[in-house]
């Protein structure tokens, strides 16, 4: 079953002149007015002396920045139509969330490799699965969203469950020491650590999908909601989402513990004492 967004959307990105730059420029003035929002809490925050009010103006601004700029190049790459350009996206998209995680876990050795590796496996496993299904085509307009949402969460599980690993053993290093002294290999003598970890970064996800409906309606299915689609084409469509989420976040989650943690030992098995000497 693959889904139809163009006729979801109705969104009319199919003539490419310069009819869409002026419908665009038209189209934010509405999020130029909902910028009153950001300057009550700019006002709260000088009210409160919280200090934020001048990072609360730049986080908003380059998120006007940076969102204008995507558009621009959506709308160049859905127009092209060629799998080159999903596959340029694509890996641009896994770099920069592979620098982002790795900063998380910045003292974890090759950080932002391993979470740049793990994030490209987990995500294009789980695209692949997606297509060869033919739950979405191979095209711009569907992979490229598509990826996108996969890449973000994967992200965000993947940097957790590095830091958590590497914070986990340092503070149980005796008791990492005490298995290997007794025979146990590196992977034994820390799998209570990669469990906690994982569990600690999926758990977000997990607790997501279970409430998910009840507490607040998620990014995909409200977009489709209000450009018109039915109710019941966005939750299958959310569905979809959701399922694609856990897969891709379980297999670069668990991936970066495996990628990761060889570099906490040394070849003689045992703990490689530099990696743990930083906070």
């Amino acid at each position: 079953m693959a889904f139809d967004l163009d006729e979801l959307l109705s969104s009319g990105t199919g003539s490419y002149d310069f009819e869409w730059l002026l419908t665009f420029l038209k189209g934010m003035i509405k999020p130029l007015a909902a910028t009153t929002v950001v300057l009550m809490a700019v006002i709260l925050s000088y009210m409160q002396k919280l200090g934020l009010g001048g990072e609360m103006v730049y986080s908003i601004a380059r998120a006007f920045l940076q969102l204008s700029v995507i558009g621009f190049v959506l709308q160049f790459i859905f127009s092209q139509d060629h799998a080159v350009w999903i596959i340029l996206a694509y890996i641009f998209m896994v770099s920069v969330a592979g620098y982002t995680a790795g900063q998380r876990a910045k003292h974890v050795p090759r950080g932002k490799l391993v979470a740049g590796a793990s994030i490209l496996a987990g995500t294009a496993v789980t695209m692949f699965l997606l297509v060869i299904l033919n739950v979405f085509p191979f095209t711009p307009r569907y992979i490229i969203p598509v990826a996108g949402m996969m890449v973000g969460n994967a992200m965000t599980v993947t940097g957790v469950a590095m830091k958590r690993l590497r914070d986990d053993i340092k503070v149980q290093m005796n008791l990492v020491e005490t298995a290997l002294a007794l025979g146990a290999t590196p992977r034994q003598a820390t799998l209570q650590q990669v469990k906690r970890s994982l569990v600690i970064a999926l758990s977000p996800v997990l607790d997501n999908a279970k409430t998910v409906g009840l507490i607040s309606l998620p990014g995909a299915m409200t977009g489709l909601i209000m450009g018109g689609a039915s109710p019941l084409e966005a939750i299958q469509l959310q569905i979809v989402v959701m399922n694609m989420l856990i897969g891709a976040s379980t297999v670069s989650s668990i991936m970066s513990t495996y990628l990761c943690w060889p570099a906490f030992f040394t070849k003689a098995y045992q703990l490689e004492t530099k990696v743990f000497s930083t906070d």
